[in-house]
């Protein structure tokens, strides 16, 4: 037997493994000065609010993807990260890959605002109200629809899940082929079949707007819809020898 065994973070690529310490980091400052139950500093600092938000800053569109709500939402993140990152930047080049990353979670955020801006215009009839700064209590007496409205002024939107889902959108078209273990499917399944399972799933739930559902599903779809866009426009292409 062997007895050297190479580490598994041995073929990582340095985009993939900087954003990996960056999104710890980031997570780590987190846990340290953010309370469990309130909206700590970091937080508002850090991750994105409705662009009419008090709590509005422009460096978020970036930050937020760095931020993660708790430990499942960001060894989630970085596992795909880690499993789908290094052969995208294989085959993009670190720039181009480092580039795409942050175009999807751009793009996820801004498609998020989007769907934002149309709620708060059913609810009130415009896309900003006047006074933003008004506390919680002011939006609770004005009704229940005013209070959903309160909750999209100051919740923020954290994690990186839109960008990974640019990255599992460009596995798909790049290596449709490749087959997958994925949890409680107990054989392989082609790329090109699970990834659209995913991207109908994430539709089902934006849609349905399921009572206690806090996931930002339209910026997952946003980032999918992103990384679609950049693989068509950059016309990327997966090595012809690959299966």
């Amino acid at each position: 037997m062997n007895a050297y065994r190479q580490s598994p973070f041995a073929n990582l690529t340095p985009v993939v493994k900087n954003l990996l310490i960056v999104n710890f980091i980031f997570f780590l400052a987190f846990k340290l000065f953010d309370p469990s139950d309130t909206l700590g500093p970091v937080t508002k600092l850090f991750g994105s609010f409705y662009f009419d938000s008090p709590l509005f800053k422009p460096w978020q569109l970036v930050t937020y993807m760095f931020m993660h709500g708790g430990f499942e939402h960001i060894l989630f993140n970085m596992f795909a990260l880690f499993s789908f990152g290094p052969i995208l930047e294989y085959n993009m080049g670190p720039k181009k890959f480092l580039n795409f990353y942050f175009i999807c979670g751009i793009g996820a955020v801004i498609c998020q605002m989007a769907v934002q801006a149309i709620e708060v215009h059913n609810l009130i009839g415009t896309f900003t109200i006047p006074s933003p700064n008004l506390d919680q209590s002011y939006f609770q007496a004005a009704g229940p629809q005013y209070q959903k409205l309160y909750d999209m002024y100051h919740g923020p939107l954290v994690g990186a899940s839109g960008a990974i889902f640019g990255l599992l959108v460009a596995f798909g078209m790049l290596y449709p082929n490749l087959e997958l273990m994925i949890l409680f499917i107990p054989v392989p399944v082609k790329a090109k079949y699970i990834i659209p399972v995913y991207i109908l799933i994430e539709i089902s739930l934006g849609f349905g707007q399921f009572a206690g559902d806090n996931v930002a599903h339209f910026a997952h779809l946003g980032g999918a819809l992103f990384g679609f866009i950049l693989v068509k426009a950059w016309k990327l292409k997966s090595p012809g020898n690959f299966y």
